[in-house]
């Protein structure tokens, strides 16, 4: 006869089970005794809440301070046709730079980009903006372009000021001493002057724009970010600047046999919105006690006596590779005051409270002047 197998391995592991089931509930009960049934989630919901408005404001903080000194960057808005004729010389003057203290922006013709095949300067690849337009000379739509470009710079919150460059454009001076001399100052560089001659204000923008607040002067200014975005926010003056201010028709067009010469033509108004339109509408805002008013960028425009047909008209002069002469250069640095004619105001030249040169920038330069510069050593961009 077998002996009888009595089930004690399964009767151990059944009361093992019955007793971890046991303190498992009273575990849970003692729980929601302690906190109640939707206690622990509160708590850990509202500290998680208050991390985050902790971790929020101090990111305003952050945003809302000074930037350390070095931070801050000059963002330059290059305005140019197709590609960049002076590449080289901008390559070495940003080569100058160590800190990062300078962002890139250019304005082209729709569709064109700035690859190792359109541009020998690794600073400009890619750096055209991706919603350009076509500019006409005289027309407002240069003014588009240059919102175009302050717009794509205030995304960078370390940009600080905002200088126009042209693409016919050198550097005088080399990186350092440009951006001392631009951050030095808190106040804007614009060529402003009221204009008194007969032909460029038009009635019609009365009384939107009244003729007290109409301004004259250079369109290469440099910005400071205050001013950029009164700029970029502009729904006032612009839309009369895009009705009633237009250049008269080129006389050189008159004298086309397929065109008929104007009727009146000398009686139309000669408005030229890139030389009126920032000018005018920080008169018109109020902010001309926060400008120094005068461009740092150079153009030679009396040259009415010159010989030479193409360098009398409606631009200012271009300067050739005979031009490029260390003479040249020393004169443009050696200015140190400019007159203005219409105010009877004398504007001499400072750089952080000091007595400096008028202008670190010069223009027209075809590209054989500039490199004729450059290998002459006759700008200090390094």
């Amino acid at each position: 006869m077998k002996p009888r197998r009595f089930g004690y391995g399964r009767g151990r592991r059944a009361v093992a089970l019955l007793v971890l089931l046991l303190c498992l509930c009273l575990s849970s009960a003692f729980l929601l005794l302690l906190h109640g049934s939707s206690g622990p989630l509160e708590p850990a919901a509202e500290e998680k809440a208050a991390a985050g408005a902790r971790v929020a404001e101090a990111r305003a903080e952050v945003e809302e301070a000074p930037l350390p000194p070095g931070n801050s960057k000059v963002a330059f808005l290059f305005i140019a046709r197709n590609r960049l004729p002076l590449e080289l010389v901008w390559d070495a003057f940003f080569r100058g730079d160590k800190e990062g203290r300078f962002s890139i922006f250019v304005h082209s013709r729709p569709g064109f980009v700035l690859t190792r095949a359109t541009t020998r300067s690794r600073f400009f690849y890619n750096r055209q903006v991706n919603n350009s337009i076509q500019v006409d000379w005289g027309e407002a739509s240069m003014i588009t372009a240059e919102r175009i470009l302050l717009s794509h710079a205030l995304k960078d919150p370390l940009n600080e000021r905002f200088v126009f460059v042209s693409d016919s454009c050198v550097p005088l001076y080399n990186f350092s001493y440009t951006y001392d001399y631009i951050m030095s100052s808190s106040t804007s560089f614009v060529d402003s002057f009221a204009d008194t001659k007969a032909g460029r204000y038009n009635p019609r923008m009365d009384p939107i724009i009244p003729v007290e607040n109409w301004r004259k002067g250079s369109q290469w200014a440099v910005l400071i970010k205050r001013h950029a975005e009164v700029v970029v926010e502009d729904e006032v003056v612009l839309p009369e600047f895009q009705k009633h201010c237009r250049r008269r028709p080129l006389p050189e067009f008159w004298r086309d046999w397929d065109r008929p010469i104007p009727a009146e033509a000398w009686k139309a108004h000669n408005c030229i919105p890139d030389e009126h339109y920032v000018q005018t509408l920080l008169a018109q805002t109020g902010l001309e006690e926060e400008l120094t008013r005068r461009s740092v960028t150079h153009s030679a425009w009396d040259l009415s006596a010159s010989k030479d047909r193409e360098r009398r008209g409606w631009h200012p002069v271009t300067y050739k590779v005979s031009d490029a002469t260390p003479a040249l250069i020393k004169s443009i640095k050696g200015i140190d005051n400019i007159y203005y004619e219409t105010e009877n105001r004398r504007e001499w030249c400072t750089s952080n409270g000091k007595p400096a040169p008028c202008f670190l920038f010069a223009r027209k330069f075809t590209r054989g002047a500039g490199l004729k510069l450059l290998d002459s050593s006759l700008i200090a961009v390094k």
